[in-house]
Order: C-alpha cells, then sequence, then structure tokens
C-alpha cells in the first residue's frame, strides 16, 4: 500500500518547478504487427494538462512508497483505461535533471490494442508507427526522451 498522494509541485534542487512531490513516471506502449514498424501508444494531453494540446505517454506522480514502475502502471490505467494483463517489460529511461526529482518512463510491450479517453487528462489517444512520431507535436520532455525511448523499442525487438 502506498502513502500519501504525490500530487503537488516540487521546486527541485536545480531550481527548477517539477510535477511530483516523489518524481514521475509514465508508460510508454509498444505493439507489433508482423511485417510492419512497432506502434507506440500515445496520448494527446487535455487543455487543462500541463502543455495541453501535445502528444506524450500517459503518466503522472508517483505516490509515497511506490515504485515508478507501479506508478506508471496505474497512472495509464487512470488515463488511459485497463492496461492488457499480458505485457513485457523492454526496458526504461531516466530523467533525472537533478538529485532529488527524477521522471521515469517504463517502456512495455503488448500484444493488442486498448486505451481510450477515460479521463480529463486525455484528449485522444492514437497507436503511432515510431517513424511517424516526430511527426507530431510532442510534450517538450517526451519530446526530449524519444530517441532514448526509441532505442529501447528497436533493441527489444522479438528475435
Amino acid at each position: 500500500m502506498t502513502g500519501r498522494s504525490g500530487d503537488g509541485f516540487l521546486r527541485c534542487s536545480d531550481g527548477h518547478v517539477r510535477w511530483g512531490v516523489f518524481g514521475a513516471a509514465g508508460v510508454l506502449f509498444v505493439l507489433r504487427a508482423d511485417g510492419l514498424a512497432p506502434l507506440v501508444m500515445l496520448q494527446k494531453r487535455s487543455p487543462w494538462a500541463h502543455e495541453g494540446g501535445t502528444w506524450s505517454c500517459a503518466g503522472g506522480a508517483i505516490d509515497e512508497g511506490e515504485s515508478p514502475y507501479q506508478a506508471a502502471l496505474r497512472e495509464a490505467a487512470e488515463e488511459v483505461g485497463t492496461i492488457p494483463v499480458e505485457h513485457r517489460l523492454l526496458g526504461e529511461y531516466v530523467f533525472a535533471p537533478a538529485d532529488d526529482w527524477r521522471y521515469t518512463t517504463v517502456v512495455l510491450e503488448v500484444d493488442e490494442m486498448f486505451g481510450a479517453s477515460v479521463n480529463f487528462e486525455t484528449d485522444a489517444v492514437a497507436w503511432v508507427p515510431i517513424d511517424e512520431v516526430e511527426r507530431r507535436p510532442l510534450h517538450a520532455g517526451f519530446a526530449a526522451a524519444w530517441p532514448h525511448l526509441r532505442s529501447i523499442i528497436i533493441g527489444g525487438a522479438r528475435r
């Protein structure tokens, strides 16, 4: 069981203010179809969210006592719906710009498409070929992480 909510802003050791008192985490879902480029689930952020109107992965604040993996799955379920039971961890990318804050993106492979706008934070959900991700207006943090996340996807190809 987790402790108190991590929702809230933190002035980090580098002077920037970031969301997530205990850090934040998100999950990038990957689907591979035979003979096609891998698809990733992108979430269009609602106007109410930070950098609304941009595309990113589902995610948010880590609650006290949660691991980044647990937080990423919880946040994704809250924002895009029930996650398929069958999923495989391909890797993680950690952005740690300060001593006291980090954002962990968990990369999970699934066997089926899923997802919808299930709360006010999500305007839309789309499965996008990896070569088309950069054609969308991306959330700045996700855009910076994308080259690392793409490498995890390419490196995690089924053999």
